[in-house]
């Protein structure tokens, strides 16, 4: 063994036996240095891929040298060599080893799973290996206090900021705290989160001009459901609305929409300003109201005023509504912060101030503002004034608060906590000097811009007054609570333009049921439930295993790692789903289910593009325009069928200068438009036309096979016309056959007749052994041939027939005569000596034979004898075409 050992290591690289102190400073046995050791290794390597390159290559070729048990044998004891140092190399670095099982075929997959884990683990030694080579130890982590979170600033497209910032900071800071209680708990009336709709919260309306409906007044009506004390306040509403009917056109209608209708704007608010310039940030006061008493001095304050500017700081990651938890309002003196989380039950308050005409309220885009305070507060405001929309009148560069900060105030705005998170408390002086000046500019912008809109009218108030009628329609905006149904996965699916086949639509569809109902009853966003991009990656994939979903999630949300039991139950029902590449619409047969078409006037019969569904009209069964009996129309307009049920037109078509010409029209009756055009539409026609498969016009695809088109029923009227042509072929055909048959045994049976007639005949026709027994008696005188008349011969029946004859003959008895011997004494032996009567009389036999020889005639030849008389030596079915004298001549 010692021997074998140090013969593989001279072998292996070299090496000085001489020294024993140059052994041991030696790197591996056999090798000095790294550079040594890398440099065999690669050596090797070349020369195993040589070596595999030159291998039979998988096919024919190797299944032509797997044939041979040698080759065979050879082949498996090198695989299980390869085999089992992979499985000690895995072990060496404490990976699972390769098990050898040549009897199971599925655990090839696995097997190479297997190699694949051991490869990342290998390199990923590697690469820690040379990183503390260069100096760079990954493993090593500062030590730091339990709690201790350091920041983290991510750089990215979202919040770098553009050149020439200056003293700026160039980045946001995503402030977000993970320790914040939940707001939600310290709420007196829970949060709504079921799936009903929105209903106003308000149940005092001050600066009224119509009063409130008595719904909203009187508490019993609200609270006058026994039985539904298990349901959620807004879901027993709705529950009692609909049992009652009562109430309903008041419970979803804006409570200010009449005071907003009647609203007028006073001529001082269309006139020219003078506008009052702000106070410095550090010479105004500042008060931070968390108190129901603040709030209500607050409110007498603002009842005061002529106008202030208001703005609201919202949180929607950890919610599923949202929640509103700052409010903003400066004036010109002095401005206020108010505590929303705090006061959100006592915030109605400030309804006194908002709902007053008298008193502008400025925001900047108040769209998502309206919702806020109508959906938390109750809060509505009238008489609003949105700078936003007077920024999009003046067309300026940018609609944003930074940019007329910059415009009018030259203020360059901190919009570093942009994305904070706005929940903690206490706040941070950054924070609250953040919030504070995004209304403290406002009112001094309100008068700018109105200056300006007077201006660019050239002093007339058209476009402030249009202005001011843009605000009050977004002061008119109703919240809408998202209601989830069915089909609430379309639009999101339509945004993500993916294409999904029906197992990985169905995933989306369950989880996007899943993240909605359990993002209602945790109180939580669907983002923070399972993003968007994530559940897409899950619905793609579908993995098979729970420990696939976790690894389509990086980072994974929580209450997926709680629930990933469910979402795995989830997709394995819509890996059940069968798979088909797209789904396939039922084509709806035309006269079954006509086309929908708007009801507006306004536009063409075929334009459906601006009408939702729900405006289309709805058709019965019972409307249906279907003439029965027919399956093509050849006359439609012959039916009887009201034309308004399948018509978006009030009015049939009048203009018939376009009409399509009815073949056959005289040309003098058309007139002089429709002439000339029809010499235009003729100058058209399409110059290749004889080379296309129809002799009409080119038709595309996708027009054959659409019901709705003119050609897909014309299309399928030619292929049944084309079947009832094949069938009156098939039915003429067959009466081909039955005519043939008939005439067939016509022909049989006139066959048979006339045999039969020609065996009636013969019955009385005497043969040629009665005839001899009449000449006998009659003393042995041969009859004479009577003499026929001219033109009459009897004809002679043909051998087959007499035959035929003969044999019918045989069966009957012929008449029993007396027998009587011929006496041969008296017969004339001269008539069997032959036609010489010169030659001897005596018999000879030799002669006799020589002379039949002589007489004999070649079979298939004519004999001459009885040449006379041609007529009894025809043979009937004989044909002399094969004769020279009979070929065609030249």
């Amino acid at each position: 063994m010692d021997s074998s050992k140090s013969n593989t290591s001279t072998n292996s690289g070299p090496q000085d036996t001489n020294s024993d102190d140059e052994e041991k400073s030696d790197l591996c046995p056999g090798f000095k240095d790294a550079d040594a050791f890398v440099k065999y290794g690669l050596g090797a390597v070349l020369s195993a891929t040589k070596a595999s390159a030159s291998l039979p290559q998988s096919g024919d070729e190797y299944d032509f040298y797997r044939s041979f048990p040698g080759f065979q044998e050879f082949c498996e004891s090198q695989g299980d060599k390869l085999l089992h140092c992979m499985s000690q190399l895995m072990q060496h670095h404490g990976c699972r080893s390769h098990t050898r099982d040549r009897n199971k075929i599925t655990e090839v997959e696995e097997r190479f799973d297997l190699v694949v884990d051991s490869n990342d683990v290998i390199l990923e030694r590697v690469g820690i290996l040379l990183d503390e080579a260069d100096g760079v130890n990954r493993s090593q982590q500062p030590v730091m206090p339990a709690g201790f979170q350091p920041p983290k600033i991510v750089v990215s497209s979202w919040n770098r900021t553009g050149p020439g910032s200056g003293s700026r900071s160039e980045t946001f800071r995503l402030l977000h705290a993970k320790n914040v209680a939940r707001p939600q708990l310290k709420f007196k009336e829970k949060v709504d989160n079921s799936n009903t709709p929105f209903i106003p919260k308000i149940f005092i309306k001050p600066n009224a001009i119509k009063p409130l409906p008595s719904y909203f007044t009187n508490k019993q009506i609200r609270k006058q459901r026994p039985e539904d004390l298990d349901v959620p306040a807004a879901l027993a509403d709705f529950i009692h609305q609909q049992r009652t009917q009562e109430h309903v056109e008041d419970m979803f209608a804006h409570p200010y929409q009449y005071e907003l209708d009647h609203l007028t704007i006073p001529e001082s608010l269309l006139s020219k300003p003078e506008p009052q310039m702000y106070k410095a940030m550090a010479e105004t006061t500042c008060t931070f109201i968390d108190t129901l008493e603040g709030l209500v001095a607050l409110n007498e304050k603002l009842c005061k005023l002529s106008e202030f500017a208001v703005d609201l700081e919202h949180h929607s990651y950890r919610s599923f509504l949202g929640l509103t938890c700052l409010m903003q309002i400066s004036t010109r003196e002095e401005d206020f912060i108010i505590d929303t989380i705090e006061l959100r039950s006592e915030m109605y308050i400030l309804n006194e101030a908002f709902t007053d005409p008298a008193i502008v309220k400025v925001f900047h885009g108040a769209d998502s503002d309206m919702d806020w305070l109508q959906r938390d507060f109750g809060v509505y405001v009238v008489n609003l004034f949105d700078t936003h929309q007077a920024s999009r009148a003046l067309n300026m560069a940018r609609h944003s608060l930074d940019h007329l900060l910059r415009h009018f105030c030259n203020v360059d705005s901190d919009k570093r906590y942009q994305l904070a998170d706005w929940r903690v408390r206490p706040l941070p002086s950054e924070m609250v000097e953040y919030a504070r000046a995004d209304t403290h500019y406002l009112l001094y912008i309100y008068d700018c811009v109105r200056v300006q809109l007077l201006d660019y009218n050239h002093g007339q108030p058209g476009l402030l007054q249009s202005v001011w009628n843009r605000s009050k329609d977004v002061s008119l905006k109703k919240y809408v609570k998202p209601i989830f149904t069915e089909e609430s996965y379309f639009e999101l699916q339509r945004k993500q333009k993916r294409s999904f086949n029906t197992q990985q639509l169905t995933a989306f569809r369950l989880l996007f049921a899943w993240r909605d109902k359990l993002a209602r009853q945790e109180d939580e966003s669907t983002g923070y439930v399972l993003p968007t991009h994530m559940m897409i990656k899950i619905s793609e994939e579908l993995p098979k295993e729970p420990q696939g979903i976790i690894a389509c999630c990086n980072p994974v949300p929580p209450l997926v790692r709680q629930q990933v039991n469910e979402l795995h139950l989830l997709v394995q029902q819509a890996r059940e789903m069968p798979l088909l590449k797209a789904e396939i619409a039922a084509q709806k047969n035309k006269g079954l289910t006509p086309i929908k078409k708007p009801e507006v006037t306004l536009f063409g019969p075929h334009d459906t593009s601006r009408v939702s569904e729900s405006d289309l009209p709805h058709f019965s069964p019972d409307e249906l325009p279907v003439k029965q009996g027919v399956l093509f129309s050849e006359d439609d307009h012959r039916m009887d069928v009201d034309v308004q049920k399948t018509s978006g037109l009030v009015a049939a078509p009048k203009v018939t200068l376009f009409e399509e010409l009815v073949a056959g029209t005289d040309p003098e009756s058309l007139s002089v438009a429709q002439t000339k055009a029809r010499r235009i539409i003729e100058s058209f026609e399409n110059p290749f036309r004889m080379y296309l498969p129809i002799s009409d016009v080119h038709i595309s695809k996708n027009a054959k096979f659409d019901p709705s088109s003119k050609i897909f029923e014309i299309s399928k009227k030619w292929k049944l016309q084309s079947i009832e042509q094949q069938q009156k072929e098939l039915e003429a055909k067959r009466k081909a056959k039955d005519e043939a048959r008939e005439h067939a045994k016509k022909v049989a049976e006139e066959r048979i007749k006339a045999k039969q007639s020609y065996q009636e005949s013969l019955q009385n026709v005497a043969t040629v052994r009665q005839q001899a027994a009449e000449f006998a008696k009659g003393g042995g005188k041969k009859r004479e041939r009577e003499a026929s008349e001219a033109g009459e011969s009897t004809p002679k029946p043909s051998k087959k027939l007499m035959k035929s004859e003969e044999k019918p003959q045989k069966t009957e008895p012929p008449p029993q005569d007396t027998f009587k011997p011929f006496d041969y004494s008296q017969s004339d032996l001269k008539v069997f000596a032959g036609t010489k009567a010169k030659d001897n009389t005596q018999f000879d036999p030799n002669r006799q034979s020589h002379d039949n020889k002589k007489r004999k005639t070649p079979k298939g030849q004519k004999s001459n004898f009885a040449a006379g008389n041609r007529s009894m030596s025809y043979m009937a079915g004989k044909s002399d075409r094969g004769f020279r004298h009979n070929w065609p001549k030249r």
